[in-house]
């Protein structure tokens, strides 16, 4: 075999290598989405059953209640997950707040185990999103960095956004405010 035909076969090896790496890698980013999608519907799936259990004790809370189910129902139909994730979110964590304003709601075992499920599906959806974004992390690495950053626009590969939290987010809670409304 020539020197010619070892390089060819050099980088022959090295094309493939590289082309199925970038492969594997929007596969794990497309996946960790999915991981997101597949928690929130876990999330929209047990809202029903905390609403019907709560609402028989709550009866004058039913306006955060109805916006909860109605967020639910939006799930099917809204394109942007992150922008319903932020509105559930907010929702869901201003109905915790009422529920350690009635000690009688919190008491009920019902409540307390839906409560318990709400809460390890949030902290799935935690878990999802850190995974997402080391996946993206990764995959962005991998197509911006040498020898990727040559394979990846002849693979039609572009950079893949975090999920990201807005300012508002961030700020902490004011429970107070939550309690005066």
């Amino acid at each position: 075999m020539s020197v010619l035909g070892i390089i060819v076969l050099v980088f022959v090896v090295l094309f493939i290598f590289i082309f199925n790496s970038l492969i594997m890698k929007r596969n794990l980013v497309d996946n960790a989405m999915a991981l997101i999608d597949a928690y929130l519907k876990k999330r929209c799936d047990l809202i029903p059953n905390l609403v019907a259990a709560a609402a028989k004790y709550m009866q004058h809370e039913s306006e955060t209640l109805t916006r909860i189910a109605e967020m639910r129902s939006q799930a099917k139909s809204v394109g942007d997950k992150s922008d319903l994730d932020r509105q559930m979110t907010g929702s869901l964590r201003n109905f915790m707040v009422q529920l350690e304003a009635y000690p009688d709601l919190k008491a009920s075992e019902n409540i307390m185990q839906l409560q318990a499920a709400l809460n390890e599906i949030e902290e799935q959806l935690a878990a999802a999103r850190r995974t997402y974004n080391s996946a993206v992390t990764d995959f962005n690495n991998a197509i911006q960095m040498f020898p990727g950053c040559f394979f990846a626009p002849m693979m039609r590969l572009s950079k893949r956004e975090l999920f990201a939290i807005p300012e508002a987010e961030k700020a902490n809670v004011d429970v107070k405010a939550l309690f005066d409304r």
